[in-house]
C-alpha cells in the first residue's frame, strides 16, 4: 500500500505543477481586475490582494457599446450553435439509422471538415464577404460559427445515437409511430446529455472565438463581439489594465458558472457520444 502511494506521488506532483501552470493566468487576471490602479503600476508585483476595488469594473461596464458587444456575441454564439445543433440532430440521426446512397462519402466529408484549421479558411471567407458586401455583418458571421459547429455536433450526436437501442424506435412505430414522431418522442428525449455536452462546447468555441470575428468585423465599433473588441481595447495608446482585466472577467464569467454547474452531465454526454461511432 506504502509502495503504491510512492509511485502516485511523481504524478500528482506533476499534475500540480500543470494546474498551477494553467490556473495562474486566471488568478492573475481576477486579482488585476480587482486590484486599485495604483497597485496595478507597482514596480514590485504582489500575487496576494492587500485591497480591492469595484472601481475597474465600474470603468468597463461604463465603456462605450460595452452592453452591444455582449448583446453581439450572445447573438452569433447562440445563433451559430442553436442552427448547428438543429441541423445536426436531423443529419446524425440519418447517418446513424438510415442507409442511403452517399452515406460513406458524406461521413468522410463531415471528418474532414472537423479535422480542417479554420484559420486555414480565413482569408477565403474574407474574400467572399467582401464580394457580397457581407462584411461587418453579424448574420455573416453567426453563418461561419454554424459551419465551424456543425462537423463536431454530427460526429458527436452520431456517436450518442449508436447508444440508444434501436428497439425502442422500433416499438414506437409499431404503435402507430411514424419515422418522425419516433424520433421526436423517443430519440430526441434521450439525446438530452449529447445535445447539452455539443451544445456547451459549441458555445463555448463561439463565444471565444476571435479571429474570425476580429478579421471579418472591421469598421463599425458597435459590431464587435467581447473579443474583438478586448484586442483593440488592449492596443491602445494608453491600456487601463484595470478595466481590461474586469471586462475579461466579465467575459469569461458566464462560460464559467454555465459549466461548473453542469459540468457532471456534459462528461456524462460526452463519453455516452466516444463509445460507438
Amino acid at each position: 500500500m506504502k509502495s503504491r502511494v510512492l509511485k502516485r506521488v511523481p504524478l500528482n506532483i506533476a499534475a500540480l505543477i500543470v494546474f498551477v501552470v494553467m490556473i495562474f493566468p486566471v488568478y492573475w487576471m481576477v486579482l488585476t481586475a480587482f486590484r486599485p490602479a495604483k497597485d496595478i503600476g507597482a514596480d514590485t508585483p504582489k500575487f496576494l490582494p492587500s485591497s480591492a476595488t469595484f472601481d475597474n469594473f465600474s470603468n468597463a461596464v461604463g465603456i462605450e457599446h460595452f452592453w452591444d458587444f455582449w448583446r453581439n456575441s450572445l447573438m452569433v454564439a447562440v445563433g451559430g450553435v442553436g442552427l448547428a445543433l438543429l441541423v445536426a440532430c436531423f443529419s446524425a440521426f440519418a447517418v446513424a439509422r438510415m442507409q442511403w446512397k452517399g452515406r460513406a462519402p458524406f461521413i468522410l466529408m463531415v471528418f474532414i471538415a472537423q479535422m480542417a484549421p479554420w484559420e486555414a479558411l480565413m482569408i477565403p471567407m474574407f474574400l467572399i464577404g467582401r464580394d457580397q458586401d457581407l462584411l461587418n455583418s453579424l448574420p455573416f458571421l453567426t453563418a461561419i460559427y454554424f459551419v465551424m459547429t456543425l462537423p463536431f455536433a454530427i460526429v458527436t450526436l452520431r456517436g450518442f445515437l449508436a447508444n440508444i437501442p434501436i428497439e425502442l424506435e422500433e416499438a414506437a412505430r409499431v404503435d402507430g409511430c411514424t419515422r418522425f414522431g419516433a424520433f421526436r418522442r423517443i430519440v430526441f428525449p434521450l439525446l438530452a446529455p449529447g445535445l447539452l455536452s455539443t451544445s456547451l462546447f459549441g458555445f463555448i468555441t463561439a463565444w471565444n472565438e476571435f479571429a474570425f470575428a476580429n478579421t471579418l468585423l472591421t469598421t463599425d465599433p458597435a459590431q464587435d463581439t467581447l473579443p474583438a473588441w478586448l484586442n483593440e481595447f488592449s492596443n491602445g495608446r494608453t491600456v487601463d489594465w484595470g478595466a481590461t482585466m474586469a471586462a475579461a472577467t466579465l467575459f469569461m464569467l458566464p462560460v464559467l458558472l454555465i459549466f461548473l454547474i453542469l459540468q457532471g452531465r456534459v462528461t456524462g454526454g460526452l463519453t455516452s457520444g466516444a463509445v460507438k461511432g
